[in-house]
């Protein structure tokens, strides 16, 4: 591998993921497209993860060894597992002196990604760091009295910004969330680098449906995601209940809400309309987003918010939150429509103007796919593999520097 031209060699890369699929979430789904596409390039990837359980186990998943390190489950979450940071430490450091990787991809600062930060940079090996965290995904679980949420975050924030800071590169997937690294006090070099999406994988199930199904009689609004707090599908539901366009609404995911976000719909007598799918399969999720009229978002903490991408991919309108990054994936009037957050009755407006008659669903569908295709995964990777390329570069200069100065002296 170090006979070639550091542009032109395939690379040894670890990726390291706290959550990974079968996990379902946006981090977990990043996680995977970007070691997979990776490999795809030709580049050797390992992944390393947390476990389902309290064993570690190595298998190759789609042409990436993924190597699933023991974790244990919490009460805060089905989904949210750790390890202790002794535990976290020794298994990176034996897996990174096995590994011997050209760069190492944190995607969090907790627990495995910790242990891997601190063991890529004793080992002077190039390390990224990609931020998908937000305080208030998290607060919700841990209980915290609202009164407490502002020093609460304020901490949380102090800890991401103390080991991100050892990365020779940060990225964010959006301009917003580089810039809400800066507000929160985050120096180091940082920079917005998308996702991705697989554009073309949701437009060919979308074209494939359609064909079949022209302009059928009810509209459909679909919602992808955790069915938790911050996400707000309450306000969706409340919504739904004063459309004055025929419409049904399907929710896909799974979370802690379900069952009070379920009793909602009855009490809004609108039960009949709102199917709660829980989690899909693949094949299941492209057909949600193919038989879509339109796509609702009215979470107010998203980074980037990947359902809502493949949700354009598939040619549908947009209605969004006007918080946080959700902005960056909605032109107004264009393919969609931003509201302000929780307020309801302007949401439903939203939600007419694009329901109301099938041109304007067609003509901002059109839009959406144009909109997202800067975000192809292609990019992604090109980019990803630029910036790995430029955290080895200095790392091998800093090492020549050295040595320099030791023959010097």
């Amino acid at each position: 591998m170090t006979s070639q031209p550091l542009s032109r060699r395939p690379l040894r890369i670890v990726v390291g993921a706290v959550t990974y699929p079968p996990d379902v979430n946006g981090a977990a789904n990043f996680g995977y497209r970007l070691a997979t596409g990776l490999a795809g390039r030709g580049h050797e990837v390992h992944v390393i993860c947390h476990s389902a359980d309290r064993g570690s186990h190595r298998l190759v998943e789609d042409g990436v060894t993924v190597h699933r390190v023991g974790s244990y489950g919490t009460p805060l979450h089905p989904t949210i597992r750790a390890c202790a940071p002794w535990q976290a430490s020794s298994k990176a450091d034996r897996l990174l002196a096995e590994i011997q990787p050209d760069v190492v991809h944190v995607q969090s600062h907790f627990f495995i990604g910790r242990g891997l930060i601190n063991s890529a940079r004793r080992r002077g090996v190039g390390l990224v760091a990609t931020n998908h965290f937000m305080p208030e995904n998290i607060l919700g679980y841990l209980k915290v009295p609202r009164p407490l949420r502002r020093a609460a975050t304020r901490v949380l924030w102090h800890r991401l910004i103390k080991h991100y800071s050892k990365a020779k590169t940060v990225t964010a997937p959006t301009p917003r969330a580089v810039q809400l690294l800066r507000e929160n006090g985050f120096v180091a070099r940082a920079m917005p680098v998308s996702c991705g999406i697989d554009v073309e994988r949701y437009r060919r199930r979308a074209v494939q449906f359609r064909r079949h199904n022209p302009d059928p009689d009810t509209r459909t609004v679909l919602f992808v995601g955790r069915l938790d707090q911050e996400k707000h599908i309450d306000d969706l539901l409340r919504a739904m209940s004063m459309l004055r366009t025929e419409a049904r609404l399907e929710i896909v995911g799974d979370g802690c809400r379900r069952a009070a976000l379920a009793q909602l719909a009855v009490d809004l007598e609108i039960a009949d309309r709102v199917h709660f799918a829980g989690l899909v399969d693949d094949d299941e999720l492209l057909d949600a987003y193919a038989r879509a009229d339109l796509f609702c978002m009215p979470s107010t903490a998203e980074l980037q918010s990947l359902a809502t991408m493949e949700a354009m991919s598939a040619g549908t309108p947009v209605v969004l939150a006007n918080a946080m990054a959700l902005p960056h994936l909605v032109v107004p009037g264009q393919n969609g429509w931003l509201y302000p957050p929780r307020q309801v009755p302007a949401l439903a407006a939203a939600l007419d103007d694009v329901l109301a008659e099938r041109a304007t669903i067609d003509r901002m569908g059109k839009a959406s796919e144009q909109l997202v295709s800067q975000h192809d995964i292609e990019a992604t990777l090109s980019r990803f593999e630029s910036i790995y390329r430029h955290a080895i570069d200095s790392r091998q200069s800093r090492e020549r520097n050295v040595v320099r100065t030791e023959l010097a002296s």
